[in-house]
């Protein structure tokens, strides 16, 4: 049985989906069988990362929690598409799948007004492993505390919380952290994004655990390069020996021990 890795923040404009988009990917460059799927179904979008147009988009998360459609149906076979992006196209023959969610505004205003089954979301989750026979599937999760991702969060395998190094990310990560340990999550790690390139990362890193008494799997600098990409591709992918990329594949390490 496979590994479910969900990638989490309290906050929003962590970089939570890029980083959970990145890992992903490296995980897939490794050789692993590796699945993502988009649990962030108020406001979904890391499939404008692997280049998945809305308007080309099949079978979706939110199908499936309607038993319109099956998890094999809604999977998005990302090494078997020809990509323009050069990032993209490393990726080809890579067995890796997104399992993307809606970007329609009424199928979104349904979910927010009547909700869905949550046992349902953990079946597709454990469905996805099996039919799929992924060796980690990646959960990109909506920020903050409520049903949906404490249900990622309880039936995870690993937990990467992402801050950035700001105090409301501080308060916050830090119920984040006391929740997942009450669920007791087999592995839970920190990862801070967007540190300043003025701050010696070290010190971060050894601040951060201090605070929390939880490993960080990483400290990522922040980087202009990556928001002038804009989501139109895989950063770690395109610029492979810049210092982020460098810095991710050391978390990717961490988690793919």
């Amino acid at each position: 049985m496979g590994k479910i890795i969900s990638i989490h923040s309290f906050r929003g404009g962590t970089g939570k989906s890029n980083l959970c988009a990145n890992l992903a990917a490296q995980a897939a460059l490794a050789g692993y069988r590796v699945g993502i799927v988009d649990t962030d179904i108020q406001s979904p979008g890391i499939h404008v990362i692997f280049g998945l147009d809305e308007k080309k988009m099949g079978p979706t998360v939110n199908d499936f929690l309607h038993g319109k459609a099956t998890v094999e149906q809604v999977a998005y076979p990302v090494g078997e598409v020809a990509h323009q992006q050069a990032g993209l196209q490393k990726l080809s023959g890579k067995s890796l799948w997104l399992f993307p969610s809606s970007i329609d505004a009424g199928e979104i205003s349904r979910i927010i007004k009547q909700g869905y089954d949550f046992n349902m979301l953990n079946s597709g989750l454990q469905g996805m492993l099996r039919g799929m026979k992924l060796d980690y599937l990646f959960i990109d999760t909506h920020p903050g505390l409520n049903d949906e991702t404490l249900l990622s969060i309880a039936v995870s395998d690993i937990l990467l919380v992402v801050l950035r190094p700001d105090q409301q990310d501080f308060q916050g990560t830090a119920v984040t952290v006391t929740v997942a340990q009450s669920l007791d999550v087999p592995d839970l790690n920190l990862v801070v994004n967007k540190a300043l390139t003025k701050y010696d990362l070290n010190q971060v890193r050894q601040e951060v655990e201090e605070k929390y008494h939880v490993p960080v799997a990483g400290v990522l600098p922040l980087t202009e390069d990556m928001a002038d990409l804009g989501s139109s591709d895989l950063f770690s992918l395109c610029y492979p020996d810049h210092p982020w990329s460098r810095c991710l594949r050391d978390v990717a390490q961490v988690i793919l021990r």
